[in-house]
Parts: C-alpha cells; sequence; structure tokens
C-alpha cells in the first residue's frame, strides 16, 4: 500500500485568510471586542495560533525530562502523587486514619503538628505501620521547632535503617511565609534553615525548605503573581543557604514549592510550565548541576473560590484545577474537600476529594502521558506571555533588595491585597462570576447552620500591629455575597421579589430570568410570572403574594408605556425596580423611580442596598 501524508493535498491556510475570513463572518463586528479573551491577569489571548506565533520561542526545542525542565521533570510517564493533609492532635488517632487512607490510593501523607508536642515518643507513634521508604511524608510544624523536628526524624528514619534514597518527603520550614501571613517578624529564623538541611542530609529525596506559595494562592493573587514572588521566594532561600555555607546544589534540592492552583484551566497549565523553565534559569546561575535545577511541586486546590451555598459545586472546581496540575506535570497534588469553607471536612468530602485524582488517573488516564501541552500553538504562547510577566516580577523584586526585603516592607503583602480587592470588586459587579453566589444561585438553598469556617491567618489575628509588617487580609471571593445572603436568612421575613412580566415576550422573559438570579444572590425569595395583560393586574398579584419588590420585566421600548403606570400601581406597598437601563431612564427617575438593575449596575452594593431600603 502507498503511503500518503495525511494533509498533502491541502494546501496550508496563512494567518491573513484566516483573519480575513473571521472578519467575514463577523460582518462588521470589532475584532477584539469579539474575538480576543482578555484574561483578568491582564493578557490578551487570540482567537487561534499558528506554527509562526510560537517557532521563535526558545522553550519550543525543549524535550521532556530536559533542562530547562519546561515540558516537565519526568521522561516517560506521569506520574503523580496523592496527598491528603491531616490535622494531628493525638498521633494514636492521626496514625489510624493514616494508614486507612493509604489504603484507599493515597502515596504521599501530610501531618501538621503542634510545635508543643513535637518529640520522638510523638512520632514513633505517629508512624507506627507506615513504610516511610515507600510512602511520601510531609510534616508541618512550629518554625521554631522545625529544626528539631528534621533531627527527631532523621533519627527515626536511622533506627528502621531505611535505603536513605528511597526516603521521600519533606519539612516545611518556611518562616517567609509567617511574615506574609501573620505580619511577624521572622528574619532571624531563615538562618535556621541550615540547621534543618543538615539535620536532613543523609535524605537526599526528604526537602528541608518550602516555599508556601498557596498562600497568595488562597489570597486571591493572579497567576504571574504567585509564580514571579515564588520564584523571588525561592531564590532569597537559595541565596541565604549559599551564603550560609551550604552547597548551591544541595541548598537548590531541598527546596520544594507548594503551590495552589488557580481556577482558570489553561493559564494554570501554562503556570507550572513556566514555573519549572525559569527556576531552571535561576538555579543555573548558582551551579551547573541540572538535576538541582528540577522544581519540585507538590500543588493544592486553593480555597479562594470554593463556596459555603451550593457547595457541591465546589467538587467541579477542584476537578478542573487538579486536572491542569496533572496535565502540567506535577510531582503531589491535594485536592481541598468541598466542604472545608463551613465544617472541619468530613469522611465523605475527603473520600471525594481522593477519588477525584484517582478518576484522573485510572479511568482519565492522565498519568499514562508526558507533558499533553506541549505543541499546543496557544498553551505554548501562553506559557511564553505568563513566563515573561513572572519574571518581570521577579527582578522587580530583586532590584529592590529580595523577597525578604519586600516582605519585610509590605510590599508583596500590599500587592496581594490590591489584587483581592480588585478581585472581590469586579465579583461584586460580575465582572468575575462565581457560579451559584452571583451567577445562577441555587433560589430555595438555605445555609441550615452552615457558617464560614474563621479565619486562621490574615491581619484580624496577627502580630502585625506589634511589628508593623503587614499581613495578608485572606478572604474568599465568594465571602461578600455569603454574608449577605446569610443576613437576609436572619431576618424576620425574607424578602420576596416579584417578576411584573408585561409586554414584549422575548424581552420579559430574558429580563425576568436575570433579575431572578440578580435577586436570589442574596437570598430574596424570587416569584417569576409567565406575564400580566395590565400593570394593574400584576401590581394587584404582586400585592397578593406579599412581595417586597416589584420588578417590572419589559423591554425598553415600552418601558416608556409601563413604567410609571406601574410605578403609581404598585405605590408604597414594595420596592419598585425596572430590569434594565432603558433610554426613557431620565424620564422614569424624573416620575420618582429610583431603582434600575442591569449588567453594568454593581451587584453587590445594590442588593446591599436593597436591604437597607426594606430594613435589614
Amino acid at each position: 500500500m502507498e503511503n500518503k501524508k495525511l494533509f498533502s493535498d491541502f494546501a496550508p491556510v496563512g494567518k491573513q485568510e484566516w483573519l480575513d475570513k473571521i472578519q467575514v463572518d463577523l460582518k462588521g463586528a470589532d475584532f477584539d471586542k469579539k474575538m480576543v479573551w482578555r484574561t483578568n491577569e491582564g493578557f490578551s489571548v487570540q482567537p487561534f495560533y499558528q506554527q509562526d506565533d510560537v517557532k521563535d520561542l526558545p522553550l519550543m526545542n525543549a524535550l521532556p525530562g530536559q533542562y530547562p525542565y519546561v515540558r516537565g521533570n519526568k521522561t516517560s510517564e506521569n506520574t503523580w502523587l496523592v496527598r491528603q493533609n491531616i490535622e494531628v492532635e493525638c498521633p494514636v488517632e492521626a496514625n489510624k486514619k493514616a494508614l486507612d487512607i493509604l489504603n484507599k490510593g493515597v502515596d504521599s501523607l501530610g501531618f501538621c503538628i503542634c510545635g508543643d508536642k513535637v518529640s520522638a515518643e510523638f512520632i514513633e507513634k505517629l508512624l507506627d505501620g507506615i513504610y516511610a521508604d515507600c510512602v511520601e511524608l510531609n510534616f508541618c510544624t512550629c518554625q521554631c521547632k522545625t529544626a528539631e523536628l528534621a533531627k527527631i526524624l532523621a533519627a527515626y528514619f536511622d533506627k528502621k535503617g531505611y535505603d536513605k534514597a528511597a526516603v521521600k518527603g519533606s519539612v516545611n520550614f518556611d518562616p517567609l511565609e509567617k511574615m506574609l501571613s501573620k505580619g511577624k517578624d521572622t528574619t532571624e529564623l531563615v538562618q535556621v534553615g541550615k540547621e534543618v538541611i543538615d539535620a536532613l542530609k543523609e535524605y537526599p529525596n526528604f526537602r528541608a525548605l518550602a516555599v508556601n506559595a498557596l498562600t497568595l494562592t488562597d489570597s486571591g493573587a493572579f497567576s504571574y503573581q504567585e509564580l514571579g514572588y515564588a520564584l523571588a521566594w525561592g531564590n532569597e532561600y537559595l541565596q541565604q543557604m549559599v551564603e550560609a555555607g551550604v552547597p548551591a546544589e544541595v541548598a537548590a534540592q531541598n527546596i520544594k514549592f507548594n503551590l495552589g492552583i488557580n481556577g482558570v484551566y489553561f493559564m494554570e497549565i501554562a503556570k507550572f510550565r513556566a514555573a519549572r523553565m525559569l527556576w531552571a534559569q535561576i538555579v543555573s546561575q548558582y551551579t551547573e548541576c541540572k538535576e538541582s535545577a528540577k522544581m519540585h511541586v507538590c500543588a493544592t486546590t486553593t480555597s479562594y473560590n470554593l463556596t459555603l451555598f451550593d457547595s457541591y459545586v465546589n467538587m467541579l472546581r477542584t476537578q478542573t484545577e487538579a486536572m491542569s496540575a496533572a496535565l502540567a506535570g506535577v510531582e503531589s497534588i491535594v485536592v481541598t474537600p468541598f466542604d472545608e469553607t463551613f465544617e472541619t471536612p468530613s469522611e465523605f468530602a475527603e473520600r471525594i476529594a481522593r477519588n477525584q485524582q484517582l478518576l484522573l488517573k485510572e479511568e482519565c488516564h492522565f498519568n499514562k502521558i508526558v507533558d499533553v501541552a506541549g505543541g499546543s500553538y496557544f498553551l505554548e504562547h501562553l506559557t511564553d506571555a505568563l513566563a515573561e510577566q513572572a519574571w518581570k516580577l521577579f527582578l522587580s523584586v530583586e532590584e529592590e533588595g529580595g523577597f525578604l526585603a519586600a516582605a519585610k516592607q509590605g510590599k508583596v503583602q500590599e500587592a496581594i491585597n490590591a489584587t483581592n480587592a480588585q478581585r472581590h470588586a469586579n465579583a461584586g459587579k460580575r465582572k468575575e462570576f462565581i457560579l451559584g453566589t452571583n451567577q445562577f444561585p441555587n433560589f430555595t438553598e438555605k445555609s441550615e447552620g452552615k457558617k464560614p469556617v474563621a479565619c486562621c491567618c490574615g491581619a484580624t489575628c496577627s502580630d502585625a500591629e506589634a511589628t508593623g509588617i503587614t499581613a495578608i487580609a485572606t478572604s474568599r471571593l465568594a465571602s461578600d455575597f455569603e454574608a449577605l445572603r446569610l443576613k437576609t436568612e436572619q431576618a424576620a421575613k425574607v424578602p420576596v421579589a416579584f417578576m411584573l412580566t408585561i409586554g414584549n415576550l422575548a424581552m420579559r422573559q430574558a429580563r425576568a430570568q436575570f433579575s431572578c438570579n440578580f435577586l436570589a444572590a442574596a437570598g430574596y425569595k424570587v416569584i417569576d410570572n409567565l406575564g400580566f395583560e395590565t400593570v394593574e393586574a400584576g401590581a394587584a398579584a404582586a400585592k397578593e403574594a406579599g412581595a417586597d419588590i416589584v420588578v417590572l420585566c419589559s423591554s425598553d421600548d415600552e418601558y416608556a408605556e409601563y413604567g410609571v403606570p406601574a410605578y403609581k400601581a404598585v405605590g408604597d406597598s414594595a420596592l419598585f425596580v425596572i430590569a434594565g437601563a432603558p433610554a426613557c431612564a431620565d424620564e422614569l427617575k424624573a416620575a420618582g423611580i429610583e431603582n434600575f438593575i442591569h449588567v453594568r449596575v454593581d451587584q453587590l452594593q445594590t442588593l446591599k442596598e436593597f436591604n437597607a431600603k426594606l430594613g435589614l
């Protein structure tokens, strides 16, 4: 049989030909407004990319497992570790839980231990029956106790006679994270890192230092911010350890990056690819050892976009986040349980979180193919663009004295807090959607006693006032809407919003649907209607239904006819609202109509004003 190339019969189509065709199909509409995706990070993503867009990128010549590792550290398969973290109160109970989940698909454990409980006896009980040469073990305790914990662990591993190269894991020594999240001055603790490294020096795959940039993601940081600051953070530790006498390749190999996974799917794939490439370039300035230039990443799905209401949607969020990290080739993943925002995660929620990763491995086979993103013109271009922006941020931090200096001056915290505030404002204006919260809320859902879990970090519980160091103010993106909805639930009477639909069928239905979604975000009871013959009939029905808010839903042209009569028919019985921004708005306002809801209003602020007018 004669072999033929699949596309040999098709002439190549140039970029300009595609653009010309798109312009024809747009029928005069603006290309940039209709076709270009502008991300929250500030990127402009084109609707299509071709080989010419990426042919000159240096990363295009890299292979999996080769420097600068943009395509990953792995070469034959994409296996990652399924990690679950355990808060340790009682070592025996924590051990029992660990042994149980190890039989349910987990192969990486994270233990969080209070500093006053760190002892050899405690570790003996905690790790009883757990084989450290078969399971990755990660530990977190008070920073001032981490060196002691490292020595205890090394002695424990020696006692068990493990193959030193087979023991994998980390101790989470990261004093700079406490400076960011708590506002504590931990400058003196940084040098303890050498002691931690020395304690674990015989265990080459047990890492001593951590860069917990997850803290930034959980506080609303954009992807390029997390990456740029994480690089500067890691470089600070690398430089400090080298100056303290630790060989550069040893210091680099001891740094573990705990990064967050944001909700922008393709952006996160690009972020992890760019992270490996840029970190390799940084390490290469300290040592020629290419193996030391590999970035080791544990990725955790962010809590920033999790919600209290419609909480099962959280599983959709964490699933796509885990997918992006897996496809990007990270070493281990933690999926945050869907109920973490309002309770200590239940056994059911933890099981689902584990199974979400097992699903990606055993049914979707994400662990079989290395660097799926490689060769995608779009993702290669996005990786390069994100790397460029993150690198600029990294250089700006270095030019101002490094990450430690920036953190002590509060510059990192202020930047993250500004982004967080911007994103909250965007969510309030529905420029950033939160499914089930400010977009398509569950109309009938009640909190049933659920309350947001109290913040355990940030300015409200830090020593910022004593040290003068700014702390990151953590607040989930949905928290403002949740507070509003919980306040509505606590009212003596939940407000009723009634849709007075009249006139043009298509417009009244569309505006009624928009208004129901808009108002249900505050927890109001919404009543939609098929339509009324007269505004008087609609007003009478609203009064009979006990409406506190009446929303007139019609077309812009018809508001001139129906607006004022409907307003007068409703009278003082309810808050009167027009759905839309009609050309006759000034005339309607002159008649006394004050309230208009449409896509350009600030939803959160408008709902707060409605609550105030209703006496809530």
